[in-house]
Formats: C-alpha cells, structure tokens, sequence
C-alpha cells in the first residue's frame, strides 16, 4: 500500500505544443485530428497549469516526432530525483534528448532507463510514497524492473502491474489517476480485469463508467483536478469527494490517444 507523505505541490511543467505533422503520430484511430484546434486546447491547458500556480518550461514543437506534445512519456520527475524515460514506440525515441537537456536543467543529477529497457511515463503512477508501474505494450519487464530499482534508490517503494491482458489500456494511467488523499480514480477498464484491480490493492476508489472511459485519465494540480470535458457523471462525483474538477476540452488529443496527463511533465 502507498506510504503517507505529504501531497506534492506541483510548482513548473515542462510543455511541448503539437506541431504541424501531429496527425501523422501514433494512434489506434479515431478521426483526424484538427491542427489549429489542437492547438487551441493546448493553449487553455496551458493557461490552466499558469492559473494553478505553475511556471512552465515550452519547447518549441518537433516537427521530427509528432508525438512530441505528450512529453510525460519521455521521464519521471519527482521530489527526489529525475529519470529519463526510454519510450516503448521507436519514432519516439528522438524525443529523448532535448526533453533530457531541460530536465537536467533542473536535475542535475538525472538518472535513466537503459536499452533494452523501454519506460513511458503514461505507465507510471505515483501514489504518496508508493510507485504503480504499468508494464505494457510500450513498457517492457526491463524497464519496469530498471525503474523500480531507481526509484527505491530514492527511497520510494515500488510495484510492478502487467496491464497487458487488457486491450483497452495503452498506458496504465489510461485507467486509473490518483488524487491525493486517498482518492483513486478507476475506469471500467481496470475493473473489469480482477488481477490488475488486486495489484493495485485499492479499497476505495471512484468509479469511472465504461462510456466515460476516457475522462479516468484526470489531474490533480494542486487544488483543482483537470478532467476532460464532456463526461459530467465522473465531474460529479469528483465534486461529491469535495474536489475541484476542472472540464478541459480534450477532443483532438483524444483522437490521438492523448489525456490530460500526457501533455506535461509537472514537477
């Protein structure tokens, strides 16, 4: 079970814009994205992180890597050190190096996964003191274990959870988010997979239905939480919990099978 630290209080972000080639990026289909809108929403997201009291790091977009936008993939960064992920898909490991220069920027110290470990970031879920990584289709066993052991270097625990029986996760954090003070967040997805709801050895959580699926993958940013727009069943009972939500339009991201925590690196 997670350790009880105290809540992080995210204070930066890094933030990569989409670029012009975004369409072009990884997908498993749902329409082709519109650019200009896309852009649009990045936009908003990043008023929303400033308005929450982070100051933000933007790269400029890689027209090379059209998955670039979704920089949580490329490390794990917290209170007590960074690790440079190794991005499971290949055309995104080109990301890795100028996301690892501003990273080191803040980490001197930064650490990293080794080939042929393969870590996203979209796998990782932090829980307090505790770590939750999802091997998946994008982290192998290597990495995950590389990972595990970096962190427990740090001092934090660590458990590994294979998501790979369940078609509907890319990543680990596609179904689950957690939200501090005890809350977890599980979509219908996780629920309906016993093993991966036993590894994760949850006894509370908010229920997340099958025809919202996507909005589990929401954001604690300090006092609000960021949750795609257009699901209001889990806005509700977040707002029931006594938390913040707060609706961000997430549609061409969605297309590209993006969320809300893809799109930064908040630390």
């Amino acid at each position: 079970m997670p350790h009880e630290l105290p809540a992080v209080n995210f204070t930066r972000a890094i933030v990569r814009p989409p670029g012009q080639n975004f369409a072009s990026g990884l997908t498993s289909g749902e329409g082709a994205p519109d650019f200009q809108l896309a852009l649009q929403q990045h936009s908003r997201y990043c008023d929303t992180l400033r308005a929450c009291g982070l100051e933000l790091t933007r790269l400029d977009a890689d027209p090379g890597h059209p998955d670039g936008t979704f920089v949580e993939d490329t490390g794990i960064l917290t209170a007590r050190g960074a690790i440079l992920a190794r991005p499971g898909a290949a055309s995104r490991l080109g990301e890795i190096d100028r996301v690892g220069r501003v990273v080191q920027s803040f980490y001197p110290d930064m650490q990293h996964i080794d080939a042929p470990g393969t870590v996203d970031g979209g796998d990782v879920a932090q829980a307090e003191g505790h770590f939750f990584i999802g091997v998946s289709a994008r982290t192998n066993d290597e990495g995950a274990r590389q990972l595990k052991l970096l962190l427990e270097g740090m001092g934090y625990s660590a458990s590994l959870i294979d998501i790979r029986t369940s078609r509907a996760l890319l990543h680990l954090k596609t179904g689950i988010a957690y939200l501090g003070d005890g809350i977890w967040v599980i979509a219908a997805a996780i629920e309906g997979e016993p093993q991966v709801l036993r590894q994760l050895n949850i006894r509370e959580f908010v229920s997340v239905d099958a025809d919202e699926g996507y909005a589990a993958n929401c954001v604690r940013v300090n006092d609000v939480v960021l949750v795609a727009a257009g699901y209001p069943r889990i806005a509700e009972a977040l707002d029931r919990k006594g938390l913040r939500p707060l609706p961000l339009d997430m549609s061409e991201f969605k297309k590209m099978d993006g969320g809300l925590s893809c799109l930064s690196l908040r630390f």
